[in-house]
Formats: structure tokens, C-alpha cells, sequence
């Protein structure tokens, strides 16, 4: 049973480091392609709008 137990702990922490993986990566790619479009564009960086008071501000790199 203890065996089992480990196999289980272990598949489940497999499971969550390559969630987290993909999640990164994901995150990594979309700063990449972001990067690569000011850069080609000139821009010194992108502006969102702030639903609250309606005003442009650069973005994070937070967001």
C-alpha cells in the first residue's frame, strides 16, 4: 500500500512541475513574440488601457 501510495505522490508531482513547465513556457513565448513585434515596429513598448479610468499607460512586464 505504501507503494502505491509513493507512486501516486510521485505521478502527482510529475503532473503539477509539467503544468507549471508549460505554463512558463507558454508565458516565455508570448513575451518573446511581444519583444520581437516592438522591436520590429520601433515601439519603445505597448500601451493598455486602464478599464477604471479609461487612460493608456505602458504595460508591465508583470502582466
Amino acid at each position: 500500500m505504501a507503494q502505491l501510495l509513493f507512486l501516486v505522490v510521485l505521478i502527482g508531482g510529475g503532473w503539477l512541475l509539467y503544468k507549471r513547465f508549460v505554463r512558463d513556457a507558454e508565458r516565455l513565448s508570448a513575451r518573446t513574440k511581444e519583444q520581437e513585434k516592438e522591436r520590429q515596429t520601433g515601439a519603445i513598448g505597448t500601451l493598455v488601457k486602464d478599464p477604471k479610468t479609461g487612460e493608456y499607460r505602458v504595460k508591465r512586464d508583470e502582466e
